[in-house]
């Protein structure tokens, strides 16, 4: 067996393996981490495994609710793209289509222990302070590894990309560990090391910083709290759920007798909407309850082993803490606003849709930097879609490439065809800053970006230790 031979059928069971992991889901796999975990950090096994459970069943819920706001809203959205004539040449295919294409490779085949050999020994080197434990979400690590191996036509640049990222996401995940946790109460001990999210957290400080100069700003500092106290039920998640939602119904008919004959149907999405910004909190408390002592017990064994000044994080899902009630508010204000946006925006090519399910971990790390302002996170939000639009539709060519490969290999999986004639995107990751960054880097300059991003990754440890050992 020659070189290239066994190349392929160690990425094709690593492929498969991997596939079978991921296919596992979060709420099969979250318990049995979770178990291990608590009992190797000296929690008794029953504790351990309820807490897994209580995570395991908060992603259970999380899905059901997402998917009823993705079900709800699509026929709805479809006939608004009908009848404004709305269709644009980027195919949207959502997360879980752009997570199919990331580990449908080769560079998503390793990713797993590639990037957890990579956070090893980063830990030890005494470079970050994060364990990612968050195996699901390594699709992003993969996704931007694979665009780049297809651009490039080098398994190495590919895993040369997604290490990038891994390694940029760590120190951002370290860097703003203590902000996320004063924000988000029952938090402790957590990081979040996923690009999607980290990569928004620069543009919250530099426009927060940049309308805090704007006189009078001050005076619409007001949080989901004070939206409740000073516009009453107008100021509920519930309510502005209800009203976004009937409004959407109404944008999905042509004419009058369609707006009267429709009305069940949107009043119905209307108290659909309504129930996932009130449910989604509640689920989301099933992570912290779970969460809480394997928390408690790594701060404890740490102390213990390592010194009251000793940190470490475990790396986890952004989707802990999507509940918070100023990410619903922006989120669903954001849904309109982000599709008029796609038609308006001159050489803008993506129209999203499968992906407007992810508005909500836009937010994750904006909101600790403008302290839950929902005005503020407005803004941030605004701008950060728009930018990411952009980045969608720049990106499309190399992310067509890798998703008719890996539907070609796979051609059984209907989620990573692309449809003829369109070019596929997902905002979920596209849109991302770090993989912007990164993608460019490598198309237009390969190996002076490639000298500049491993600059960057040198320069950001060296700093980070820094810092640690402060």
């Amino acid at each position: 067996m020659d070189l290239q031979s066994l190349w392929n059928s160690t990425s094709d069971a690593l492929s498969a393996s991997m596939k079978y992991i991921i296919d596992l889901g979060a709420p099969v796999m979250m318990p049995i981490i979770f178990t291990i975990l608590g009992v190797c950090i000296g929690i008794k096994f029953s504790k351990a495994l309820k807490s897994g459970l209580y995570v395991g069943v908060g992603f259970v819920g999380l899905g059901i609710i997402t998917g009823l706001l993705t079900s709800s809203l699509s026929p709805f959205l479809d006939k608004v793209v009908d009848i404004y004539n709305l269709d644009l040449p980027v195919f949207d295919m959502g997360w879980p289509a752009a997570a199919s294409v990331a580990y449908g490779t080769s560079v998503g085949a390793f990713i797993i222990p590639v990037c957890l050999g990579v956070n090893l020994g980063l830990l030890l080197m005494g470079c970050t302070r994060t364990v990612n434990i968050d195996l699901w979400n390594y699709w992003h690590f993969a996704f931007i590894g694979a665009v780049v191996y297809f651009l490039t036509d080098s398994i190495g640049w590919g895993f040369f990309a997604a290490i990038i990222c891994y390694i940029i996401t760590l120190v951002l995940a370290d860097m703003t560990a203590k902000r996320f946790q004063e924000f988000y109460p029952g938090m402790e001990g957590i990081s979040i090391p996923q690009p999607f999210c980290q990569g928004f957290m620069p543009f919250a400080i530099v426009i927060g910083k940049a309308l805090d100069k704007i006189p009078g700003f001050d005076k619409l500092n007001i949080d989901a709290e004070g939206m409740k106290q000073k516009f009453g039920l107008l100021g509920e998640p519930l309510f502005l759920g209800v009203i976004i939602g009937v409004g959407i119904g109404c944008l999905a008919c042509e004419n009058g007798q369609q707006l009267i004959d429709n009305i069940p149907a949107t009043l119905l999405l209307g108290v659909k909407m309504g129930a996932v910004m009130e449910l989604i909190p509640r689920i989301t408390s099933l992570f912290i309850e779970g969460l809480k002592p394997i928390s408690e017990a790594t701060r404890e064994l740490i102390a213990k082993k390592f010194g009251e000044n000793r940190q470490l994080y475990i790396g986890m899902s952004p989707a802990l803490v999507i509940g918070h009630p100023t990410t619903l508010i922006v989120s669903l204000l954001l849904i309109p606003v982000t599709l008029a946006l796609a038609v308006a925006l001159p050489g803008n090519q993506f129209l999203p849709l499968a992906s407007l399910a992810g508005m909500f971990y836009v937010f994750v790390m904006i909101l600790p930097y403008t302290k839950g302002n929902v005005v503020k996170s407005f803004v941030v939000g605004l701008v950060v879609i728009t930018i990411g639009l952009y980045f969608v539709t720049w990106m499309a060519p190399d992310f067509t490439k890798a998703a008719h490969e890996v539907a070609l290999a796979h051609p059984d999986d209907k989620a990573v065809q692309v449809p003829e004639g369109f070019s596929a995107g997902a905002l979920d990751f596209a849109s991302n800053p770090i993989a912007a960054l990164i993608y460019g880097a490598c198309k237009y300059s390969l190996y002076i970006g490639a000298a500049a991003l491993s600059a960057l990754a040198v320069v950001l440890l060296a700093w980070n230790r820094k810092q640690i050992k402060q």
